[in-house]
């Protein structure tokens, strides 16, 4: 079963990521599904016994469901190609009684030689502490497993500090630069493992709108979520969490429809907040996503690929994004902005393997793709499109490097221009504002050792937005970033864990 730190440890929300991440597995023993970013963004699984006494149905991922390849370390055990066991995720200390660790530290330097309001660098970093409980193996509950997890992060951003532009170049700032408790819940599997429940104090983000290959990247616009669905709704995301519930149900071996509520509370985001305040104090309502999806495997497809439609509803309040309390425009006046209450949005994803040169190896090349819409309320975006691609193993003796490309662009919608365009009229300025930002990254995934894995990185923006900064005078300058992503299996470096490539 992929259990939550797992899911942790695919979509790289601080840990490491990488294709080496996945791990395959059956419908029977398929976990709620997560990630960020970040996120990107790892504990031994439970049910082992029990899935050693009878027959798995034909395997799939955990169908949060957009990862096309499995990855090296994953998919390569169930080949037998290395060491793992294929039930084993990288970095995991398993103490064989129903607990299992896990503890990584995350880095991202970038800089930006060329562009932005000014030139300088930058640095964020997250380190995260883990633990899985099999509650079959611990207190023969079947099927109930508890997750907890503790983050702290720290650094600074260098799209807020120098470039100026409201989507960061490193995935992991964000969320209060602290520690605190992040994920404190209870799942259980019921009906053969075919509903996966899960409720606790939860990220949104960690099961809706993510995919392992989205943190192959640095760019938050792509890791450990697509951006979108932060700009226009007030979907949780980690390591901020709050009060809620999610329940994936398998249709048939590879259908799965995926619903969840989530507790909406501003007061959590503050800067210093620790996590530890369970109350309801300060919520403002509740974020609905929820996901119709189709997943293989290398199991049972030998080019694995994953498609996804579904949306979300935000029941809760939010800012006006032009007008204040009277009315009148709250950039020009500088009072509270209205309050209003109701968002949507849709969205369609995929991902698919189109090259596997070896049919028994997971070497290959995925390509993937999000469009994400709103529906209702009052946006700062009007869409978002994205396109990338990642090749895993590059060159003879890397079967764990990775080659990622992504470019995505978010299109400003006519109220998040006007506040602009209001701004400027009053510095007496009437230029043309650029109605969409274009981010995209390059970058090299190398599996330096079994425990420590360097992804360098180039990004570029065009038309940098300058959202957070109406008034200044010029169109912010296209930015070229030079980035570095650093992820450590600290049980594995300390030789009690085992990751990529182990002996």
């Amino acid at each position: 079963m992929t259990t939550l730190l797992t899911r942790l440890a695919l979509l790289g929300l601080g840990l490491a990521a990488g294709p080496q991440a996945f791990a395959q597995e059956t419908p029977a023993a398929a976990g709620t599904g997560i990630g960020i970013g970040l996120p990107a963004t790892a504990v031994a699984p439970v049910l082992r016994q029990r899935l050693a006494r009878r027959s798995p149905p034909p395997p799939r991922t955990d169908g949060q469901g957009i990862s096309g390849a499995e990855s090296a370390a994953g998919a390569a055990d169930t080949l037998g190609q290395t060491a793992t066991p294929p039930t084993l995720p990288p970095g995991t200390l398993d103490l064989g009684n129903g607990l299992s660790f896990l503890l990584n530290y995350t880095g991202q330097a970038a800089g930006n030689p060329i562009g932005g309001i000014r030139q300088g660098s930058a640095y964020a970093g997250q380190l995260f502490f883990g633990i899985d409980g099999d509650l079959q193996r611990l207190a023969g509950i079947d099927g109930g497993s508890f997750h907890i997890a503790v983050t702290n992060r720290h650094g600074r951003s260098l799209s807020n500090d120098l470039i100026g532009n409201n989507t960061s170049v490193q995935e992991i700032f964000g969320g209060g630069q602290t520690t605190r408790l992040t994920l404190l819940s209870y799942q259980q599997k019921l009906f053969d493992n075919r509903l996966d429940v899960e409720i606790g104090r939860l990220v949104a983000n960690i099961s809706f709108l993510n995919s392992p290959l989205y943190c192959n990247f640095q760019s938050n616009s792509a890791c450990g979520n697509p951006t979108f669905v932060f700009k226009t709704s007030n979907f949780t995301f980690w390591p901020v969490s709050s009060w809620g519930a999610h329940a994936k149900a398998w249709l048939t071996d590879k259908v799965f429809f995926h619903a969840g509520a989530y507790e909406v509370n501003p007061r959590h985001q503050q800067p210093g907040d620790n996590g530890l305040d369970f109350s309801l104090r300060g919520a403002t309502g509740a974020i609905m996503p929820f996901e119709l999806g189709y997943t293989t495997t290398f199991a049972n497809d030998a080019l694995p690929r994953n498609y996804g439609i579904g949306g979300w509803y935000d029941a809760s309040d939010y800012a006006d994004p032009v007008r204040d309390v009277t009315g009148r425009p709250s950039v020009l006046t500088g009072l509270p902005a209205q309050t209003r209450f109701g968002r949507s949005g849709v969205f369609a994803r995929f991902d698919q393997m189109v090259w596997r040169p070896d049919p028994t190896g997971i070497q290959g090349l995925t390509i993937f793709g999000v469009a994400m819409a709103g529906t209702s309320g009052r946006l700062v975006e009007d869409y978002f499109l994205e396109l990338g691609a990642v090749q895993t193993g590059t060159f003879a003796g890397r079967p764990f490097d990775t080659v990622g490309f992504v470019v995505n662009t978010q299109a400003f919608s006519p109220l998040a221009l006007s506040n602009i365009a209001l701004a400027q009229n009053t510095l007496g300025l009437f230029r043309s504002i650029p109605k969409q930002q274009v981010m995209m990254e390059l970058n090299y995934g190398i599996q330096v050792t079994p425990a420590i894995r360097l992804t360098p990185n180039l990004q570029y923006i065009v038309n940098p937005d300058q959202t957070r900064f109406p008034y200044y005078r010029k169109n912010i300058p296209d930015a070229f970033v030079i980035g570095a992503k650093l992820s450590v299996d600290l049980f594995t470096l300390a030789g009690a864990a085992r990751g990529p490539g182990s002996l």
